[in-house]
């Protein structure tokens, strides 16, 4: 079998009624694929998107149907597969990368400084970077093709670009696509507060069910679509350590490491992948064998 899609990390193939989504162990980092794999990584994002799904449901269905590669064809019941793939329903997935900020950091940090804003929404005066914001903000985005910048967008850019995919359902659908990423945000952030970290940012990917239903798609709430920050030792004023690729980011950004060609050394591959366990396990109060 050959994937019909292959995203920077994901690919997906077709399985008839249902596709079979494989979270790979390759990494990207600033829309670029590293040459580097980092071993159960595609594991911890299938699992982890597979206990928030499960978490969230009661909020809004999602296109998980198994984790359980006996469900599956004898293709992927193969051991490359066990644990990071996932069958899904089939979805018409809407233009939008849903993004929430809970709290002030990365490009929203930055434009804010300059500003006073994010993504064109007023922010008090004031704020220090990480600092937790008075009430999660939505920060739509475009979805952008492999090697290129997803582009930010205001709400309102967002209607017209659900509206011109579906005519008369632009802002039914993005206010509907406002609401579900907020009350889910709220809904996993105090949660994960429970467990000792901080969920800074998240972005969530939607699509319609074979009914026209709005559903979550893709991943969720995982290291590589999030912000995870340890609540110990918490402290506003500065960047966070985190449970995500920021180290993979970091070490990629320090100047010292100039001409890396998008390849970490072992030692930061292993932190890396030290660190997405240790976020899964807290979160899941799971160990990943």
């Amino acid at each position: 079998m050959k994937p019909i899609k292959e995203g920077k990390v994901r690919e997906i193939y077709d399985n008839g009624d249902s596709l079979i989504m494989v979270a790979t162990d390759r990494i990207s980092c600033f829309d670029v694929i590293l040459n580097n794999k980092v071993t159960k990584k595609g594991t911890v994002l299938t699992q982890m998107s597979k206990f928030w799904f499960d978490y969230t449901s009661d909020i809004l269905p999602n296109h998980m149907i198994s984790v359980d590669v006996k469900d599956m064809p004898e293709y992927f019941q193969q051991e490359q597969f066990d644990g990071n793939s996932m069958m899904c329903k089939k979805l018409t997935m809407l233009p939008v990368e849903c993004i929430v900020r809970g709290y002030i950091t990365g490009s929203g940090w930055a434009s804010y400084q300059k500003t006073g804003e994010v993504c064109g929404i007023k922010l008090p005066e004031g704020l220090k970077e990480s600092d937790k914001l008075p009430e999660p903000i939505y920060t739509p985005s475009t979805k952008a093709e492999i090697g290129d910048h997803d582009e930010n967008i205001s709400f309102e850019q967002s209607i017209a670009y659900l509206e011109k995919e579906f005519p008369g359902k632009g802002q039914e659908y993005a206010e509907k696509l406002r609401d579900c990423t907020i009350a889910l945000y709220k809904k996993c952030a105090d949660y994960a507060l429970s467990k000792g970290i901080i969920i800074a940012d998240t972005k969530f990917e939607f699509g319609l069910d074979e009914n026209g239903n709005i559903v979550i798609g893709d991943e969720m709430l995982t290291p590589d679509s999030s912000r995870f920050w340890p609540l110990e030792g918490y402290e506003p004023g500065h960047s966070q350590p985190s449970f995500d690729k920021q180290f993979a980011r970091d070490w990629l950004k320090d100047p010292k490491n100039e001409g890396h060609g998008w390849t970490l050394p072992q030692e930061v591959v292993d932190k890396t992948i030290a660190i997405y366990l240790e976020g899964y396990e807290k979160i899941t109060g799971k160990k990943l064998v």
